[in-house]
């Protein structure tokens, strides 16, 4: 009995090794998103590095490991800083200047309702209790093709990226814009879904940009994109503009820290997990709650932020973003 226990505490500690190990691996090999866009694809997956150290780290002790050899914590703290300190930067932002208590206040909500959604009855109902100013959807086609339809009488205003559709991100409103266009919606991987509406207000005029990017497998594509929504930023007035989307990309990767700065706008949403909302595999696996930033609101200097808030399952694989703004 006493060898089959050295033995399980042995394969314990083996266990650990391994999933630090992993951690490791991932942690070093996101780190090259900083010079390549290939190996950034591993940095959208920071917290799971660091969930690897830790759980490798823990398994180690389960199995025994205080007095014996100590290349499993080693390896566990690399992985850990590694994957860290490619969150830190995140964690630690700036959310920005605090909002005057009085002025103009804009509520827009960013929605990917996915094309397969199971209950746009449930998105339209929860949509109007919101009362927001400013709708951005994706994926607005299908079966969730009817939510827009449905919120017509709301948001009679409705501005896609492409006419006529397929292109599925829209824009709804309740005020009437004095220009809008689809900015090439065709569905080529490096081409942008992407829709622009620009309104007048009390306040003056304000752009809202609605963008739904293309995964970040292959490499390329999606930064492609990132440089065409930039150059279309660059012919706004930038201090009035927002822009709000899925844009398939997580906060630690070097991807989006290159967007942040290219886009000169101040990313409202802070870290908050959009995804999945829904099962995501043919084994119809589900998260008990979102694991990847990856649904982001951007805004110019006149708007200060009031709230930021996550909104519940409604049938889609990703949740809805909430964003409160003031000028």
């Amino acid at each position: 009995m006493t060898a089959f226990l050295k033995a399980l505490a042995a394969l314990t500690r083996f266990a650990g090794f391994t999933m630090a190990a992993a951690g490791v691996i991932g942690a070093l090999a996101a780190q090259g998103g900083q010079v390549s866009d290939r190996l950034d694809v591993f940095a959208h997956f920071a917290p799971f590095w660091l969930l690897l150290g830790v759980a490798g780290l823990v398994v180690w002790l389960i199995g025994g490991g205080r007095s014996l050899n100590r290349t499993t914590p080693i390896v566990a703290a690399v992985a850990i800083l590694a994957a860290g300190g490619l969150m830190l930067p995140e964690l630690t932002r700036s959310k920005g200047p605090r909002p005057p208590a009085e002025g103009e206040t804009l509520k827009l909500i960013q929605f990917n309702i996915w094309g397969r959604a199971g209950d746009p009855d449930g998105i339209v109902e929860w949509v109007q209790a919101q009362d927001a100013d400013i709708l951005v959807f994706e994926e607005a086609f299908a079966r969730s093709g009817g939510v827009a339809r449905a919120l017509a009488k709301d948001y009679p205003y409705q501005t896609t990226c492409a006419e006529p559709l397929p292109c599925s991100t829209m824009i709804l409103s309740r005020y009437r814009p004095i220009a809008q266009q689809g900015l090439n919606g065709s569905v080529s991987r490096t081409n942008l879904q992407a829709a622009l509406a620009t309104y007048r207000t009390a306040g003056g005029d304000f752009s809202v940009i609605g963008v739904h990017y293309t995964w970040p497998l292959p490499a390329g594509p999606q930064q492609q994109q990132t440089r065409r929504l930039a150059a279309v930023i660059d012919t706004l007035p930038r201090g009035s503009t927002i822009v709000s989307g899925d844009f398939n990309s997580t906060p630690w990767s070097f991807s989006l820290r290159r967007q942040d700065k290219q886009f000169g706008l101040l990313r409202r949403t802070h870290a908050l997990p959009s995804w999945p909302a829904a099962p995501f595999t043919r084994q119809h696996i589900a998260f008990p709650f979102p694991f990847l930033p990856i649904d982001h609101v951007y805004a110019g200097s006149d708007w200060k932020t009031v709230s930021v808030k996550r909104g519940p399952k409604l049938g889609s694989d990703h949740y809805p973003v909430v964003v409160t703004l003031r000028r």
